[in-house]
């Protein structure tokens, strides 16, 4: 949960500075000779270094999510052994492997939920809408920085940092519900085994 309020933060910083080169740029078209080339590479500067720690911080925090996520999974068969429609396994490679990566991890984590659920945590309305936010953030994050690769005038530069900056939003938000369903289901297992135990 720390990791990802870290990611948050990089991508907090990535917005500002997203939206101080959108400003940038516009004063570019609206009058050339308004905006230093000191401006520019400033800009460019704290725009790379952003981007730098977002990357770094994403994948500090997705291998520690991936251990904890497959530590749920070895739980949950403890918990429901009924709820194994994948092998254990896909709880790190429904990650990595391409196509699955789309829709394996959820229906692992929505079996996880199950095993870990009792009657007043059934609803999955807090792992659909992270799901659906984080899919939502890598297609619109691909296609903002394809866009961004490919931009030649000012017009679509300035364009291009408006995608980049929604598609910031997009994972701070997924980021969230991230950090809302590792505690939730964190706590759900807790629960379970103290029950347990106390069987």
């Amino acid at each position: 949960m720390v990791l990802l309020g870290v990611v948050i933060v990089a991508d907090l910083f990535s917005l500002w500075q997203g939206n101080h080169s959108h400003q940038l740029i516009g004063r570019l078209i609206a009058d050339a000779d308004s905006v230093t080339a000191q401006e520019i590479d400033r800009a460019d500067a704290l725009y790379r270094i952003a981007a730098i720690a977002q990357v770094v911080f994403t994948v500090a925090t997705a291998v520690v999510f991936i251990v904890w996520f497959h530590r749920t999974r070895v739980n949950a068969e403890v918990f429901a052994p009924e709820y194994r429609e994948k092998k254990r396994g896909w709880a790190i490679w429904g990650w990595i492997v391409p196509i699955a990566n789309l829709w394996f991890p959820r229906q692992i984590a929505a079996d996880i939920w199950n095993a870990s659920a009792d009657e007043r945590s059934r609803s999955k309305a807090l792992l659909n809408w992270w799901w659906a936010l984080w899919i939502v953030n890598l297609v619109f994050g691909r296609l903002a920085t394809l866009r961004y690769e490919k931009v030649e005038s000012p017009e679509e530069i300035k364009g291009a940092f408006a995608g980049l900056m929604a598609s910031d939003l997009f994972n701070i938000a997924a980021a969230v519900l991230a950090i809302f369903f590792v505690r939730r289901l964190t706590r759900m297992q807790h629960e379970k085994a103290l029950r347990g135990q106390a069987a």
